[in-house]
């Protein structure tokens, strides 16, 4: 049975590609759970408007994106967080604390986008770098001790 992906499925295919699938894996998989249709001619029809609409909105969302980047590398964000006197933190800063701390400026990138090779768990600034696609760009996070 021909279908039309509407999502990348593992070990199939990507997003809008015409496949040749067995009857079983389409009726009772893929159409059931969203991720296909049937490849009518209609449907077919369709896709390339399918696929230039889907183009369009990855487009928009990699403009917001670099927007994002560019207010995002004149600020310095802060964090507090419990720390001994050495400077060492209790727990460490993952991408999620992150994330918050950028919302709480009204700066919207999703965790994925951050690039931290492990946890921040020192005092001071930090560079953090943020890439999606081909934007690429950074900002200094400030990590102060708070009071136990």
């Amino acid at each position: 049975m021909k279908v039309i992906l509407l999502k990348d499925v593992a070990k199939t295919g990507k997003k809008f590609e015409v496949k040749d699938v067995s009857d079983g894996f389409a009726l009772n998989h893929l159409i059931p759970r969203g991720l296909a249709r049937m490849a009518t001619p209609d449907v077919l029809k369709n896709v390339e408007h399918m696929k230039k609409a889907h183009g369009e909105q990855v487009k928009i969302q990699n403009d917001l994106l670099k927007k994002n980047l560019e207010s995002l590398s004149e600020k310095k964000i802060t964090i507090s967080a419990k720390a001994n006197e050495k400077g060492h933190l209790f727990k460490g800063i993952h991408t999620d604390e992150i994330v918050k701390a950028l919302e709480k400026e009204h700066i919207s990138i999703a965790s994925e986008h951050i690039k931290l090779e492990h946890p921040i768990k020192e005092v001071g600034e930090h560079e953090i770098t943020v890439s999606a696609h081909d934007v690429t760009g950074s900002f200094t996070l400030e990590i102060e001790s708070s009071e136990k």
